[in-house]
Order: C-alpha cells, then sequence, then structure tokens
C-alpha cells in the first residue's frame, strides 16, 4: 500500500543521526516490525469490510479500522527508519576500563554503591539502573576511568560519585 504524499510529510522524524541500540534491542524492533507486517493484510481486510457498511461519514466501524491501518502503517516506517539507523552497541568485557557506550559502571555516592549500565537513549530505564550517555549523569561518566570523581549538581545540591569500576 502507498501513503499519499501528504501522510510522509506529517511523518516527522525528528533526528537523522545513529540510534546506538543493544543487539537486543535491535533484534526487538526487528520482531516488533515483523509482527506489524504480518498483521497489516487483517487490517486492510478489515478496512475493506467495514467500508462496505454503507456511508462512510457515519461509520465508526470503518473510520476505528482506518485508523488502526493508519496507526500500523506509521509504525512500520519509523521502525524501519529506526533500525536502518541503528548501531549496535558492544557490551560485555570493557578492556581499557574508560567509561564508553555499554559500559557497566560501579558508583559510591554516600557510602553506598550503585551501578548504571551506560545505553543511549532509546533504551534507558534508570529504576533497571540503564541511563542514558545523554542524561546529566551519564554526560559526566562518559571517557572517565576508575578512582575518579565526579560532582552532579542536583536540585538538592551537588553529588559526589567516584567511580570504583568500570565493566
Amino acid at each position: 500500500m502507498r501513503l499519499p504524499k501528504r501522510s510522509w510529510e506529517k511523518l516527522k522524524i525528528w533526528d537523522d543521526g545513529p540510534i546506538y541500540l543493544t543487539e537486543d534491542a535491535i533484534l526487538r524492533l526487528r520482531e516488533k516490525l515483523a509482527q506489524l507486517q504480518h498483521d497489516l493484510p487483517a487490517f486492510i481486510q478489515e478496512a475493506a469490510r467495514t467500508a462496505d457498511y454503507g456511508d462512510r461519514s457515519d461509520n465508526a466501524e470503518y473510520k476505528e479500522a482506518k485508523s488502526i491501518l493508519r496507526r500500523a502503517n506509521r509504525q512500520i516506517l519509523i521502525l524501519g527508519d529506526q533500525i536502518k539507523r541503528a548501531v549496535a552497541i558492544k557490551t560485555g568485557r570493557n578492556e581499557n576500563g574508560i567509561v564508553q557506550l555499554g559500559s557497566t559502571v560501579v558508583l559510591e555516592n554516600d557510602g553506598g554503591q550503585k551501578i548504571y549500565q551506560i545505553l543511549g537513549p532509546q533504551e534507558t530505564n534508570p529504576s533497571q539502573g540503564k541511563i542514558s550517555c545523554e542524561s546529566p549523569l551519564g554526560k559526566l561518566l562518559m571517557q572517565r576511568k576508575v578512582g575518579e570523581t565526579i560532582e552532579l549538581k542536583t536540585a538538592n545540591g551537588i553529588r559526589s560519585y567516584r567511580i570504583l569500576e568500570v565493566r
């Protein structure tokens, strides 16, 4: 199915640079794209079936089916674009001891330890210890080594973190 030109123009992709993702995240994107492409014929068939109910201006079922079809097409375009721009983050053993994308960092703060994995902005989940390389803490950690201390300005004051380990 070809989208009208005006629909493609409405599709805003905010950035056309690389998207840094783990291999698992890229695999999940591909699986989601494959599922949508598999479901697309059913969405098309449902839109065609409900169009036969009569006047389309008063046909709520048709409007809903058409909305689902448009949403699926938009997601297919977005996922395809993200997969094309995806750059795999290498995770695992960090030989050089410098914090980079994919690194897991053990920090000491106020006598306690926190463990964070530095990932791209699309995969962050602070409650699971995954922070963005573009977050305030992530930016401060990038290119740092074991033993260095960083200071993060927060609304509650300055917090100091010491890098204990980089994996």
